[in-house]
Order: C-alpha cells, then structure tokens, then sequence
C-alpha cells in the first residue's frame, strides 16, 4: 500500500511540473519550424492541399514518421488537429520530465535531488542552446521534443545496464528525428565503450556521422547555406562560443567532484561528454571552412550540444537539490519562482503579438494570424499565395507558419523555405529562383503581382498595410490585406 501511494505521489507530482512548465514555456502550434512538419500531417489528412512546392515540406516528412504519428492520432481519436497536437505537446513534455526523474535517479540517491532536477527541466525547457538555434524542447509539438525525451530515456537506461531498453529508446527517437537520434546513438555507444573498457585515451569518443558521401551541391546552394549562420561555427558570436566551452568546463569540475565522492555514474557521463563535445566541435570546423565541404556543415555536429545541455541540467538541478535546495521550501522558492519568471517573460519577448498560449477554441489575437485563419476557410484549397519571402522575420509576425495555418501553397520563403533547401541541397535551386523573383516585395505592384501570377500561378497575396492601391482585398485587418491577383 505504501508503495502504491509513492507511486501515485510521484506521478501527481510530474504532473503538477508538466503544468508548470507549459504554462513557463507557452504554446505556440504553428510557428516556427511548425512550418516545415505541419504541413506534412496535413497533406495525409487531406491530399488535396497544397499542389504546389509540396517539395519544401515534403523532404522532411519523407524522413520522419511524425506525420504519420500526428495523423493516425487525428484518425483513431476523432479529435480534431489542434487539440491531437496540444496533447501530444503536454505529453511529450510530461515524458522529458519524467525522463529526466529517472537519470536523476541514476545519478543521486536522494529523493529531493531527483524532484530538483524536474524542478529545474520544467524551468529551462525553453532554454537556447548555444549557436545551434534550438531549444532543449520547442513551444510546439515537433520531432525534436520527441527525440529529446528518448534521448534522455535512453541515457538513463544505458546508465543502468539495461542496454535493450536503451536501444528501444534510441529506436524511437530515431523514427522521429534521424538527425537529432543520431547524437544519442553516439553517445550511448561512448557510454558503453568507457564504461567497460575504461580507456585512458578519449580522443576518439563520438563518433558522430559525417562520412556521408554526396554529390556536389547545385551553384544555387551556396546562397542558402550562407544564410544559415549556425552551420559556420566560426560565424558564433562571443556569447555562443561561451555556451560551447562552458560545459566542457564544468563536466570537467564535474568528473573531478564525482570521482572524489565515488559517484560512478556522474564520474562516467562527465567524462563521457568532454570528448563528446570537443570531437563535435574539431568535426564542425573542419566541414564548416573549406568549400569542398560546405553540403556537409548541414549535418551540424554541434547539435550534440542539446543532448549536452539537458544532461548538465538533470545534473545541476540534482546537485542543487542535494548540497543546497534540501527541505527549506524557501531556498526552492528563491530559486525557481524568479527563474520561471524571466523565462516566461523571455517568451514573451519573443511573442509579444500573440497570446502566451494559444488555446485550440480561442481565437488568435495576431493579426498575420487572423488573416492566415480567414484564408484558410475562404480561399480554394488549391491556391497559390504569395507573400513577402521574409514574412515570418517581420515585427508582430510572430513567425506564424503560413502553409500550417492557412493550409494553402505559397511561393518560397527567406526563412523556413531556406533550412529545406539548405538541407536537401537540389531544393536550392527553385528555392533561389522564387526568392529572387519575390525580392524587393515592398516595392510591389499590380504589375509584378501579375508576372508571379503569369510565371506561377499565384492567384492570391498578402501584403502588409497599407499595401498597393487598387487591389481586390476582400479581407484586411491593421496588419495585412489578402487579395486576388487578376
């Protein structure tokens, strides 16, 4: 009986952090790189959207079973699209979290450690990692979240030896998000490899996946990779640099007050990582500087650090927990009320047009929004939309994804658009011809809207307020103008 009410204790105990950390780190269901994966749930659910430059969104969903996870949820559920993603969202997060009570688990004895490092995960999952432009989990549901608490499942279960259930966990994560997968994969197998053979020489720990072959990148693609700044690691600015080097000095200090305290596993994973992140950091320079190899910095070798980050957060939050935290509620409050804080008003900072969460039966209060759900029930489904190709970095944007909201074709973008055509290098070419043809979009006129309209097919636009005179615009709002061309 005891056992059963720590059992249930525990749980209402995740549960309670999984509400905290979505309300700390706000709901956002169609920003961002809600771009690039929505659109391929939608296109299984109904294959009649989007008959033009399917290819943008399409590789990606080519290369995950996140569409295919999303929809059949949609299909056996009967629920509708906005409410399978707000609950797969909580649950992901309630899985990191509990994920992350079990590494604790692996590292600490004490209980208060364990529900400190859940404390500290359910503070910090917004936070960005370094010059990668990622966060430990997104204010979306996406692949990333779902490799992310794999990840750390994994871990965990390699920590204890039970080396299937960890290759499981791996597994998952990898239908979901090869890339991202791909960093745990080399870490668990270092873990392996350093905790039975225990060698002095750890130059050679992950092995991260760069000997791929390719052929060479169209001419177009060297436009799109220079605008992706993270994949050039000598583009960092300071401030990143310190987010690289950093947790290499502290799993150093780490390893060092592990092994003087007999703590195997913290004394294991902090030796563990130094060689994880300096072979990554050696890798990303040498793909990132000469120009053979530049179709080869898109594989992002620093993307480790996210494995990296949460790693040093179940430990920071354990070690907080056990020397300092212990059971003066006050301390807990002094530290996390404040943090939870500056973390939500981060989030609004980087939201500020939108409501901090954004509920499937509320209306939006973002115009660019309003405007993207008028489309989406007013215009025929196979329409081509164009817009302003740098729409999603524009003030009170948001980044709110045209094709994931309005869920209509549009021509190519200067900021989702990019990273498909930055990662699947024969996109850079009709990438680079529909951004040229769409350059200078605040200079447009009924004349160039006409030339999209003959070239493409575009037969609808948004433009920003006030916009060209003597247009077709049946809906506007303070923001923008949606209207017909011809």
């Amino acid at each position: 009986m005891e056992k059963r009410f720590l059992k249930i204790r525990r749980i209402a105990g995740l549960l309670l952090f999984t509400a905290i950390a979505f309300l700390i780190q706000g709901y956002h269901p169609y920003a961002e790189d809600a771009e690039i994966y929505l659109p391929g749930v939608l296109k299984i659910l109904n294959p009649s959207l989007f008959p033009a430059n399917v290819e943008f969104f399409g590789e990606h969903a080519g290369h995950t079973m996140y569409p295919n996870l999303i929809a059949s949820s949609v299909r056996v559920t009967h629920l509708s699209l906005p409410w399978v993603l707000l609950l797969l969202q909580v649950a992901s997060i309630f899985l990191m979290l509990v994920a992350t009570r079990r590494m604790a688990a692996a590292f600490f004895e004490d209980e208060k450690a364990h529900w400190a490092a859940v404390a500290l995960m359910a503070a910090l999952l917004t936070l960005p990692i370094a010059g990668t432009a990622l966060y430990v989990m997104d204010q979306y549901l996406n692949p990333r979240n779902l490799a992310a608490f794999a990840g750390v499942f994994a871990v965990a279960e390699i920590l204890r030896r039970r080396y299937l259930v960890g290759t499981l966990w791996l597994a998952f994560a990898a239908l979901f998000h090869p890339l991202m997968s791909s960093f745990a994969i080399a870490f668990c197998m270092w873990l392996v490899v350093l905790d039975r053979y225990r060698p002095r020489a750890l130059g050679f720990a992950a092995l991260l996946p760069f000997g791929i072959t390719l052929d060479p990148p169209p001419p177009a693609y060297h436009e799109v990779a220079l605008r992706q700044p993270y994949f050039y690691i000598q583009r960092w600015a300071w401030y990143e640099w310190l987010g690289l080097i950093g947790p290499v000095i502290l799993f150093w200090m780490l390893a060092r007050f592990a092994r003087r305290r007999r703590m195997n596993n913290l004394e294991l994973v902090s030796r563990a990582v130094i060689p994880f992140v300096l072979v990554a950091t050696a890798a990303a320079i040498v793909l990132s500087i000469p120009p053979r190899f530049e179709a080869l910095a898109r594989l992002e070798p620093l993307r480790c650090l996210a494995l990296t980050y949460m790693l040093l957060i179940v430990i920071g939050g354990g070690l907080l927990g056990q020397y300092i935290l212990q059971a003066r509620v006050w301390r807990w409050l002094l530290l996390f009320v404040p943090l939870g804080l500056g973390m939500v008003l981060a989030q609004r900072q980087l939201f500020p047009a939108s409501a901090h969460i954004e509920w499937p039966w509320a209306q939006p209060r973002n115009p660019w929004a309003q405007a993207f759900d008028w489309i989406r029930v007013n215009t025929p489904p196979d329409a081509l939309f164009a817009l302003n190709p740098n729409h999603m970095a524009l003030e009170g944007e948001d980044e709110n994804g045209f094709r994931a909201r309005a869920e209509r074709s549009r021509l190519a973008d200067t900021v989702k658009d990019k990273g498909a055509a930055s990662m699947f290098p024969p996109l850079s070419t009709k990438w680079l011809e529909q951004v040229q043809d769409t350059k200078n979009w605040e200079r447009y006129g009924r004349e160039d809207f006409e030339r999209l309209r003959q070239k493409y097919g575009a037969s609808w636009i948004v433009v920003e307020q006030p916009g060209p005179a003597n247009l077709d615009c049946p809906y506007q709002n303070a923001a923008v103008r949606v209207c017909r061309i011809g």
